[in-house]
């Protein structure tokens, strides 16, 4: 199948290279910026390039529209396809954003964190979509089975909800990892000793349900421990306040 790619960002880079390597045929990488633009379309083997006019003048079996979550409705604005099955790649942005860009409109949502330059080399990789028609779901799934083994059906309200739990999955926990990290080299301490137990935490994701494995000073009500590092964290009341919150919400949940 054809396809082209709006976009220079790392779903870009990611969905683009998936598909040439399943010889899947890149007919146009379009975008603002010009240099970028140009680099994706060398890797992807594409002699055509351009800007938002030259993607609305190249018809393809599928358009891949790779940009940003604000941006989406703004550049569909700008298209208008006939023939070509229009897709967007956010789960924070409903199929009806594109609606009248084309005839035929999908989501393909992965649901993992993606960059450019260390991109996952496997195909597990839980991805959502949606399809406004028979035909948009044929050529999707077509393409999308050449990007992951694992794919499912959400609607919008589903998707909105699964990217709000994967930002406080994935966003909010690398977060508090760079925290840790901070403290540890505020005080001279390896962040590597903390490697075992934060792979430990991972480990019993997998084996059991995290509402049941939750332990530390909330879980055992041990007041002094929190009170005494609340404390510790006076110098950074932003800090104060995460662990603070995280500790409230940890002791309503045990109730």
């Amino acid at each position: 199948m054809t396809f082209t790619i709006i976009g220079t960002g790392n779903i870009a880079w990611f969905i683009g290279n998936r598909l040439v390597s399943a010889r899947h045929q890149c007919n146009g990488v379009f975008g603002r910026n010009e240099v970028a633009v140009n680099q994706l379309a060398e890797a992807l083997l594409c002699s055509k390039s351009g800007n938002l006019k030259a993607a609305k003048e190249t018809e393809a079996d599928v358009c891949f529209l790779a940009v940003a979550d604000g941006a989406v409705e703004e550049v569909a604005s700008k298209l208008a396809f006939k023939k070509t099955v229009l897709v967007h790649t956010s789960g924070a942005v409903p199929l009806g954003a594109i609606s009248k860009a084309a005839e035929d409109t999908a989501v393909l949502w992965p649901v993992y964190s993606i960059t450019r330059i260390n991109p996952p080399t496997h195909r597990n990789i839980p991805t959502a979509w949606e399809a406004s028609s028979a035909k948009a779901e044929k050529y999707t799934l077509a393409l999308a089975h050449a990007i992951t083994d694992v794919l499912f059906t959400a609607d919008f309200d589903q998707r909105k909800w699964l990217h709000l739990s994967a930002v406080i999955s994935n966003n909010f926990t690398n977060h508090l990892m760079a925290i840790s990290e901070q403290l540890c080299v505020e005080h001279n301490l390896p962040f590597t000793a903390l490697e075992p137990i934060i792979e430990q935490t991972f480990t019993r994701l997998r084996q059991s349900s995290p509402s049941l494995v939750q332990t530390g000073p909330a879980a055992r009500q041990d007041t002094a421990t929190i009170n005494e590092q609340i404390a510790m964290l006076g110098n950074n009341l932003q800090w104060q306040a995460i662990y603070s919150a995280i500790t409230e919400s940890i002791q309503s949940t045990k109730k």
